[in-house]
């Protein structure tokens, strides 16, 4: 059975020690050096410093997206004043680019080594977000500008990305990859728990622009702590197909397995569910319910413990159930929460801190559930995948998954600008309960076994 890890229960109890006892501080550090170096001896992954360092970029990464993404929305809505149809606007600028270069990404990925392409996309990212704080400073800053840094993250994510996936693949091999995954969702569920606080604070004391330097900052330690890995993946040899025949070939290969297509079509539709959800949530949470920024970032801390709750739950669910059903356990539980966020009232019982609150718990509700789905569709598609196939599954998969994602955006917006944003909400609510009972009924996701 999955136990709490120590870190959660340690570290503060080290830090509040060492100040007040240091003869008990110090034995408690040895302690903890002890565990980790025990830690360290019985598994496989941790003993690799190569590993260790991939997983230091996830994390640096993971708490830079977590301020970003509720930063740069905040920058939106807060300092630009922006309707509900230009919030779907900059949600859809995001993933325009997988409909636009997905598919020649992986042909490309197929035929270059991964960690440079790695590097290039982490640095382009830090610097595009460093260029918000100084626009804003030069007073250049308006929508337009945040459109562009938009899609510029989004083909950033495009390829490096699709290049960071590959690459774990081959450093860890594909049956490390449900171990490496549960390591990435407890630091993932950390990310959670402390950014958005952090976030808030930031945003509320140096405002949105220049709470975004601290993910720019991120990514560039990141660039410099990953050039140290000593693994570099092999260069694939040179192919003298055309591109063209590259792009069809991943097509019938995912064409002509049920498993991938089946995930095809429903993360699709789940992409497009989750971007209209993505466009409104901050103009509900600031408009519909009056959070400050502040307040936002607290609500979003409780996710962290939502994405915890899914690390502790993703092998037993998986040994039990196997991955299919995992999946689908995940898809409900965002259902969930498309559905029950839009009931929220302006001051439940009178009160809007306990609309606060009740925001608070559907959150840490639906980030649980997205890692439930996630993490075994991301499993699931890789190990059934031979290496020559990887890039072009990767991006041929996102293209079908996140290409009509920009409709749901766009779509999500139109309706808020012209009823109202709960209104909004609601139509993404039906389509995600219709979407859970697609999903039931498809046979080779729910018949996946341990």
């Amino acid at each position: 059975m999955y136990r709490l890890s120590p870190i959660y229960i340690v570290v503060p109890l080290v830090l509040f020690t060492s100040t007040t006892h240091p003869a008990y501080g110090n034995l408690i550090l040895t302690a903890v050096h002890q565990y980790f170096r025990e830690l360290l001896a019985k598994d496989v992954q941790l003993r690799s410093v190569d590993f260790r360092r991939y997983w230091f970029s996830s994390v640096l990464n993971s708490f830079g997206g977590q301020i970003s993404a509720l930063a740069l929305p905040l920058c939106a809505v807060l300092l630009l004043h922006a309707t509900p149809a230009q919030m779907g606007t900059l949600v859809a600028a995001q993933a325009i680019p997988f409909a636009l270069f997905a598919l020649p990404a992986g042909v490309w990925l197929d035929r270059r080594s991964k960690l440079p392409i790695l590097l290039v996309s982490e640095a382009i990212q830090g610097l595009t977000l460093a260029s918000i704080p100084i626009a804003y400073w030069l007073g250049l800053l308006d929508i337009h500008w945040l459109y562009a840094t938009a899609f510029i993250l989004g083909s950033c994510s495009v390829l490096g990305g699709g290049a960071e996936q590959i690459f774990l693949t081959f450093l860890i091999g594909r049956d490390g990859l449900i171990d490496a995954q549960s390591k990435f969702a407890a630091t993932d569920s950390a990310s959670r728990l402390l950014a958005p606080g952090l976030a808030g604070i930031l945003i509320q004391s140096l405002t949105a622009p220049f709470a975004l330097l601290v993910n720019a900052i991120g990514f560039i330690v990141s660039v410099l702590n990953l050039r140290l890995i000593s693994v570099r993946d092999p260069r694939p040899a040179p192919s003298d197909k055309h591109p063209l025949r590259d792009i069809k070939d991943g097509f019938i290969f995912i064409w002509g397995h049920p498993l991938l297509r089946s995930l095809a079509w429903a993360a699709g539709a789940w992409h497009l569910l989750f971007y209209g959800y993505s466009a409104l949530l901050i103009l509900f949470a600031t408009r519909e319910l009056g959070m400050t920024p502040g307040m936002l970032g607290t609500a979003q801390m409780l996710g962290g413990i939502g994405v915890f709750a899914s690390s502790v739950l993703i092998k037993p669910l998986s040994r039990r159930f196997g991955a299919g059903v995992t999946l689908l356990i995940g898809t409900a539980s965002t259902a969930v929460g498309f559905v029950l966020m839009p009931t929220i009232p302006a001051a439940l019982f009178g009160s809007p801190a306990a609309s606060a609150i009740a925001y608070a718990a559907l959150v840490f509700f639906f980030d649980c559930g997205v890692m439930l789905f996630f993490m075994p569709y991301m499993t699931l598609r890789q190990k059934v995948t031979p290496d020559e196939f990887l890039g072009r599954m990767i991006s041929t998969m996102r293209f079908l998954t996140v290409a009509t994602a920009p409709l749901g955006a766009l779509a999500a917006g139109y309706i808020a600008e012209h009823y109202s944003i709960r209104t909004g909400m609601a139509c993404v609510a039906a389509g995600g309960v219709a979407l859970t009972l697609a999903m039931l009924l498809s046979r080779p996701i729910r018949s996946v076994r341990p």
